[in-house]
């Protein structure tokens, strides 16, 4: 593996052009979901599909898999897989998103978000979608890029997979994937996701909270604000319940110190609007409840205590009380002895003398859909974390350093 690997490396040093190259491309063709006013991935897949063949590959290397979706131009979302063969016909797979997220405030840019700027003195580039996930996208594609400069055939089938729809939800990417074509995958495939890191790459994530959001809709009676006893105060009783939720991180109070933080947490976020006037007491209101709650408490022992302090709510004040689950995920964690954190790991050490150790963390990758259905999984990258951020940026350094734990991966016996 080490002159090979020396090869590779050299290659990867050399590779700031190419990044800056792709980046520019990718970043040129917003890629954000309809629900969010974007026309989806089609034209990006396309183009990055088109350049992948200018640089060698062959299309006999692609695979296609498109959802169906009738709210874009296209009709469709797509997933694209580049398969490198190996040694093994067991598959390392690398996935990335192709997906990105709305600018927000342009004024809060210092730069056009869809034209990457350079910014050579601190090696990085600005733009939307830069690090999340063209940053991972761009680190397997040069790996890929390398083994194919020496015609090396890595110890394990390498794939490369640009997803759709991960910023909302999934349905039309992994989930998609998982439910119509899974036979993609096999159990003892090793799965990364450079979707999540930190400053350093030494971080594994290897456990995600479980994610339970809430939409709580409390209904009384409406009447005027000088005679509260002719009616039902629906905003009070909310109130009252906001805080009876929140309280649940003293009911299922147990810590893991693997997560940060490392209990369950149960916040009152959204508030929608309930009346227009200050005089009025209002007969209706609906807020939300983000949940991360630790994989030792299910989502339904979690929600039946939810429920529970909803009854005493509604028998308290006299309302009704109506809750949905907008948003449900919960899945195991991937053991820190599976085959992917122990080769990741050892990768990491080769690629850069880092010991590596993992984590868990309160947000939601697709790794939990993976991991659901039994797929070992490891969310793993060198980045700043800054997605979602106006003057979004990704290091070119982490970009190279990652390809070269990709590479000591794929080459790994």
């Amino acid at each position: 593996m080490n002159n090979n690997y020396t090869l590779l490396n050299d290659f990867l040093e050399k590779s700031r052009p190419t990044i800056i190259e792709l980046q520019t491309l990718l970043t040129s063709i917003p890629s954000i979901a309809p629900q969010s006013g974007g026309d989806g991935e089609s034209k990006k897949c396309a183009a990055l599909k088109n350049w992948l063949l200018e640089k060698g590959f062959n299309e006999s290397q692609f695979s296609q898999y498109d959802a169906p979706d009738s709210r874009v131009s296209s009709g469709v979302r797509p997933n694209l897989v580049l398969t490198i063969p190996g040694k093994k016909s067991q598959a390392v797979w690398s996935m990335a998103h192709l997906d990105v997220v709305p600018v927000g405030n342009l004024k809060l840019w210092n730069s056009d978000p869809w034209k990457v700027l350079y910014d050579e003195k601190n090696d990085r580039i600005v733009g939307r979608g830069v690090e999340d996930n063209q940053q991972g996208l761009v680190s397997g594609v040069l790996a890929a890029l390398a083994l194919k400069e020496y015609d090396i055939t890595p110890e394990y089938t390498v794939k490369l997979l640009f997803m759709a729809d991960e910023e909302c939800g999934s349905d039309f990417g992994i989930k998609y994937l998982l439910k119509e074509h899974e036979s993609l995958f096999k159990k003892d495939d090793l799965i990364l996701i450079p979707d999540g890191g930190d400053q350093k790459g030494e971080t594994i994530e290897v456990a995600e909270k479980n994610i339970m959001w809430l939409k709580v809709h409390t209904i009384g009676q409406q009447t005027h604000g000088s005679m509260p006893g002719k009616g039902k105060n629906a905003h009070l009783a909310a109130c009252d319940l906001a805080l009876r939720l929140n309280d649940l991180e003293n009911f299922f109070d147990e810590v893991d110190p693997i997560f940060s933080p490392k209990n369950s947490t149960f916040q009152p976020t959204k508030k929608e609007a309930n009346v227009d006037s200050v005089n009025i007491i209002p007969g209706d209101d609906v807020f939300y409840m983000d949940c991360r709650i630790l994989p030792r408490y299910t989502l339904e022992q979690v929600f039946a205590e939810v429920k529970n302090r909803a009854e005493q709510i509604e028998k308290k004040y006299g309302v009704k009380v109506e809750i949905t689950q907008v948003q449900h995920q919960q899945s195991p964690a991937t053991p820190v002895t599976s085959p992917v954190v122990q080769k990741l790991t050892q990768a990491i050490k080769t690629a850069h003398s880092i010991d590596a150790y993992p984590i868990g963390i309160g947000g939601g990758t697709v790794g939990g859909e993976l991991r659901s259905l039994g797929y070992d999984c490891a969310i793993w990258s060198t980045m700043d974390s800054v997605c979602h951020q106006p003057n979004e940026y990704s290091i070119l350094g982490n970009t190279i350093a990652d390809s070269k734990t990709l590479c000591a991966l794929f080459l790994q016996e």
